[in-house]
C-alpha cells in the first residue's frame, strides 16, 4: 500500500475459545505468569516450563508430552531456534507469541494500537497513551513497561496502547491493530532473530491487518516498504511523518507548530494545528531533539486515528513525563553533568542520547551484552565528542574493537567485572571528566550480563554518583 491507497481484504480473526483446551507455556517470566492466569480465568489446562522458576510444573520439556496440547505460548525469550519451541514445532502445536495469546484471549471490540521501532517505543507509547487519556480515552498502556499486555487485554477500556518488540512479533499472526507505527528500524537482537533481514521482517509484521492508519516515517525507504508490502484490512491508510512540512496524508511540523494533513476532512489544501514543539521543551530542559518530535507526532497519528481532538494532542504532550533512565539527569557535581541513559540498550539508542553535545565533552561509560551488534557506525557517529570511554561489559571486544578502528587516539578505561563494576565505572568516569564535560551512561547494549535490567543498571549508576558527594 502508499499513501492513500489500500490493499489486501484480511480482517481480524474471530475470539479463539480456549476453555478446556490444554496450554504449553514455555517461561514463567512476566508473560508467562499472566499467560498462566489468563487460563486459569477461562477454564484451560495450562502446563508451565521453566527451568529457572521454581513455581514452574516442569524444569525441562523432556518432562511433557508436547504433541498433547493444543496451543503453546512462548516467551520472548525462547529464539525460533530454541529447541523446546522447535520440539513443539515438529509435534504440530501451533506456537503464538505474548501479543497473539493476548489478542486471542482479549475482550473484544477494543481497539489496539501497536508501537514497534528499534528505538523509541517505550516513550512513543507512553506518549500515545498521554494523549489518549487527555481526550477522554480511558486507555491501557502496556507492554514492556510494567503492566503485561495479557492482563491489558482482559480489561474493559475504551482503547489498548501497546509496546510491542521484534521478538513478540515474530510468533503473532491474527492480531489485526486499528493502527500501527514502525518508529525505526537499525540491528538489534541479531543472536535471537539470526540475521538483520529476519529482525526487518518481523518488525514489518506490525503493518499486516492493520484497519485504519499505517504510521510511518515520510523520509524513510525501510520502514515506507514495510507499509507497502503490508497486507491490511480494506480502507487503512497509510500515514507519513516528517519533521518537515507535512504533504497529504501526513503530519509534520510548519515553523514550530505540530501540524496534521491525514485526519482531517480538509487534508488535501490544509492542516490543522494539534500542538507546539515547545510543548516537549519541559522534557528537555533546552532544544527538543529531533527524535522527540518525531516520536510526538507518531504517537499523535495513533491517536488522531482512534478520533481524539486536535487539542488532546497538545494537553497530553504538556502533561507527559519522560520514562526513567532515559537521558534522565542524575546530577551535577563539580561542573560535570552526569546523565543516566541505561535504557539505550542498542547502537541506534545511543546514538540518539548524544543529542547535541559538543566537541569532546561526554566521557562515555558504555557496554554490556552486545547481543550480535556491531558498533562501527555508532563510534564513527559520535567520536568527535567523546573525550574518554569507560567500558564495562563482560565482553568489551565489540565495542572495544569499534573505538580502535574509528577512534584510536579516545582513551578507553576497561573496568574488570564484579559487584562494584559501576562505582568503579564512575570514579573512571569522574577522573577523566573536566568542568563543563557529561558523563553519559548509554550503554548501546543489554543489561544482562553483569545487572537484572536496564532500570537496575540506572540505578546503581545513580547510586555511584550520589556516594561522590559522600
Amino acid at each position: 500500500m502508499g499513501s492513500d491507497a489500500t490493499r489486501g481484504s484480511m480482517t481480524g480473526q474471530p475470539l479463539t475459545d480456549i476453555a478446556g483446551k490444554r496450554v504449553l507455556i514455555l517461561g514463567l517470566g512476566v508473560a508467562g505468569r499472566s499467560a498462566l492466569e489468563a487460563c486459569q480465568e477461562l477454564g484451560a489446562h495450562a502446563v508451565s516450563v521453566d527451568p529457572h522458576a521454581a513455581q514452574a510444573d516442569y524444569a525441562d520439556l523432556a518432562s511433557v508430552d508436547v504433541a498433547s496440547f493444543d496451543l503453546c505460548m512462548s516467551s520472548p525469550g525462547f529464539a525460533p531456534h530454541h529447541p523446546w519451541v522447535r520440539a513443539a514445532q515438529d509435534a504440530g502445536v501451533e506456537v503464538v507469541s505474548e501479543m497473539e495469546f493476548a489478542w486471542r484471549v482479549r475482550v473484544p471490540g477494543i481497539p489496539w494500537v501497536l508501537i514497534t521501532g528499534t528505538n523509541g517505543k517505550t516513550t512513543a507509547t507512553q506518549m500515545t497513551g498521554a494523549i489518549l487519556a487527555a481526550g477522554g480515552v480511558d486507555v491501557a498502556v502496556c507492554g514492556n513497561m510494567g503492566v503485561p499486555v495479557i492482563a491489558a487485554a482482559r480489561e474493559q477500556r475504551d482503547a489498548v496502547a501497546v509496546e510491542i518488540a521484534s521478538l513478540q512479533l515474530h510468533f503473532t499472526t491474527t492480531l489485526s491493530p486499528h493502527a500501527a507505527v514502525c518508529l525505526n528500524v537499525d540491528e538489534d537482537h541479531l543472536d535471537w532473530h539470526g540475521s538483520v533481514e529476519a529482525y526487518r521482517a518481523d518488525k514489518a509484521r506490525v503493518y499486516e491487518r492493520v484497519q485504519v492508519a499505517c504510521v510511518y516515517g515520510a523520509q524513510d525507504p525501510v520502514t515506507e516498504a514495510m507499509v507497502e508490502g503490508a497486507d491490511v484490512v480494506d480502507g487503512c491508510r497509510a500515514v507519513g511523518v516528517t519533521l518537515g512540512a507535512p504533504g497529504r496524508s501526513e503530519l509534520g511540523v510548519v515553523e514550530g507548530v505540530l501540524a496534521d494533513r491525514a485526519f482531517h476532512d480538509d487534508r488535501r489544501s490544509s492542516a490543522i494545528e494539534l500542538g507546539e514543539v515547545d510543548d516537549l521543551r519541559h522534557l528537555v530542559g533546552g532544544a527538543v531533539p529531533p527524535y522527540l518530535v518525531f516520536n510526538a507526532l507518531c504517537a499523535a497519528a495513533l491517536a488522531r486515528a482512534l478520533g481524539v481532538r486536535p487539542e488532546a494532542v497538545r494537553d497530553g504532550l504538556r502533561g507527559f513525563a519522560l520514562d526513567a533512565h532515559r537521558t534522565a539527569l542524575v546530577g551535577t557535581l563539580d561542573g560535570v553533568t552526569w546523565v543516566d541513559d541505561s535504557k539505550a540498550t542498542n547502537a541506534h539508542a545511543a546514538i540518539a542520547a548524544f543529542g547535541s553535545q559538543g566537541p569532546q565533552s561526554v566521557v562515555w561509560i558504555a557496554g554490556g551484552q552486545a547481543k550480535g551488534q556491531e558498533f562501527d557506525d555508532l563510534v564513527a557517529q559520535v567520536r568527535g565528542r567523546v573525550r574518554a570511554v569507560v567500558l564495562i561489559g563482560e565482553d568489551p571486544e565489540p565495542l572495544a574493537s569499534a573505538l580502535a578502528g574509528h577512534a584510536p587516539d579516545i582513551p578507553v578505561t576497561r573496568i574488570e567485572p564484579g559487584e562494584t563494576v559501576m562505582v568503579r565505572a564512575v570514579q573512571a568516569a569522574r577522573a577523566a571528566a573536566r568542568p563543563g564535560d557529561t558523563v553519559l551512561l548509554s550503554p548501546a547494549c543489554a543489561s544482562f550480563d553483569q545487572f537484572r535490567s536496564y532500570a537496575d543498571r540506572g540505578d546503581a549508576f545513580a547510586e555511584a554518583v550520589g556516594a561522590l558527594n559522600d
